[in-house]
């Protein structure tokens, strides 16, 4: 079974209820309406959400005393409040009192959609459970059994439950979010927000705002005040990944929070103090970055009170027939597929490899194969497919498109295919259309609009590359596709 995707919405005006209803059923949510805000308030105490969206005014009871007892009982359920009026007091109220954000009418649907789609990735990271060293469907899990790995569930038991920052080392792929997880989920600031952050996928100029939020007018833009990530995660806990893509001048601003304990909104004066443990994670060789003077040392000195480095695949083989174990069972799921067997001489095979993507290269070629071979047994030659484009015998990444254009000319040269362009654009495609349907747990609706392709594109595709619409399309009004 795919993770759950239900959302309660509370909202009287019946256009705007029907349009974001059905936004949300093409976008492969299961809605449930209620128009009155006690209503609403009880039945999302009693039945499990993946989101709740709220408008400010309500009969019953109104938006902000909804998020406010409902954030009281349910702490990890992410709650979006939708009003009219976006004053600075609603606003900020919204906030502490445990919304996850808000939108101001009248909104983009593609805003509104985007939003969702945060908000429910920030409820999932702080609901659903990192299990440590086993093997296991009922949330995600560090897996592995290697000493190395056993050393790194000693050092994130030992520095949970201390408020201080650690910093999360290790190459792209090997599970560095997930460490980040496990020590909230195991501090005594577990219940209280978790919000993750990628500071290389926002651009600069945005960067400083959705980290300490701005006052209306502070830019050219800014039409309304706005609550920055650190204020959304007072008394709880804050994931900077990718920190080592942070600019010198962001990066003296977030020192200063650190030091100071406390912010100011861009654009404002207004000192707010604020109580958040700081996770920072990096794939970067921090050192080399200050000595290149792109990275402070003060502040490198602030985030490493403790530095936990995370081993690459390559250094604990040992551990993949494990995790081929759980990837396959995790998407066969899913997917809804019987779960195939899996060979001695296809696990040798994947412990042959060089992994340059770590675990995130070895889940997307199980994956893969898993489509490949539509639920019956997995066979050596249906491996080799998938793993041809990052074989340890090519020094590229096998995630790049180098490799890719690579192996594709090799295999023109080598008379194996009609033309090297043709067949890049295949295994590109190929690639693009299966990380989008994986991201989007099966929902073609979604997948399609990340690619900007219809869904009858998108059902077409995932029928040519070997996984089949019935396996994967999850609407749930009947509708025909298209």
């Amino acid at each position: 079974m795919g993770r759950q995707n239900k959302v309660l919405l509370i909202e009287d005006d019946r256009s705007t209820t029907d349009l974001l209803r059905r936004a949300l059923q093409e976008d492969g949510y299961d809605v449930v309406v209620l128009s009155r805000g006690d209503e609403g308030l009880e039945r999302a105490t009693k039945d499990s959400f993946s989101l709740v969206i709220t408008d400010l005014e309500l009969p019953g009871l109104n938006g902000l005393d909804v998020v406010r007892r409902i954030h009281a009982v349910k702490p990890h359920l992410p709650i979006i409040l939708i009003t009219a009026c976006g004053t600075a007091e609603t606003t900020i109220e919204a906030i502490r009192h445990g919304a996850y954000d808000y939108l101001v009418k009248p909104f983009e649907m593609p805003e509104f959609l985007d939003l969702v789609d945060k908000a429910t990735s920030i409820g999932r990271l702080m609901s659903e459970p990192v299990v440590l060293g086993a093997n296991s469907l009922t949330g995600e899990a560090m897996i592995g059994n290697s000493r190395a790995m056993q050393n790194i569930y000693k050092e994130i038991g030992r520095v949970a439950d201390k408020s201080i920052t650690v910093l999360i080392r290790g190459e792209t792929g090997t599970g560095k979010e997930l460490a980040a997880r496990a020590i909230y989920q195991h501090s005594s600031r577990f219940g209280k927000p978790f919000i993750a952050m990628n500071c290389a996928a926002i651009p600069e100029t945005l960067l400083e705002s959705e980290l300490f939020g701005h006052e209306r007018g502070a830019f050219t833009g800014a039409d309304t005040r706005r609550i920055g990530r650190f204020e959304q995660a007072d008394h709880g806990t804050i994931l900077l990944d990718e920190i080592g893509d942070m600019s010198l001048n962001t990066q003296a601003k977030l020192l200063r929070v650190l030091q100071e304990k406390c912010l100011q909104r861009l654009g404002g004066r207004e000192t707010i103090p604020i109580d958040v443990r700081v996770i920072a994670a990096t794939h970067r060789d921090l050192g080399q970055a200050i000595r290149n003077k792109l990275f402070r040392d003060d502040l490198y000195y602030r985030l490493s009170v403790v530095v936990i480095t995370l081993p690459p695949l390559r250094n604990r083989v040992e551990d993949i027939p494990q995790l081929a174990a759980y990837f396959i069972r995790r998407y066969c799921a899913e997917l809804e597929m019987e779960v195939p067997s899996l060979s001695a001489e296809c696990l040798e095979l994947l412990q042959q490899q060089a992994w340059p993507g770590n675990i995130r290269e070895l889940e997307n070629a199980l994956r893969n194969v898993l489509l490949l071979s539509r639920g019956f047994a997995i066979t050596e030659d249906d491996l080799r497919k998938v793993l041809k484009p990052s074989s340890a015998a090519n020094n590229l990444s096998g995630n790049s498109l180098a490799t890719f254009a690579t192996n594709a000319l090799e295999a023109a040269q080598r008379g194996e295919t009609e033309g090297a362009r043709a067949a890049l654009l295949e295994e590109v495609e190929r690639e693009l259309f299966a990380q989008a349907i994986c991201m989007a747990n099966g929902n073609q609706a979604k997948a399609a609009r990340w690619l900007g392709v219809s869904r009858v594109t998108m059902r077409e595709k995932l029928t040519h590359f070997g996984c089949h619409p019935a396996q994967t399309d999850d609407r749930q009004d009947g509708s025909p596709p298209g």
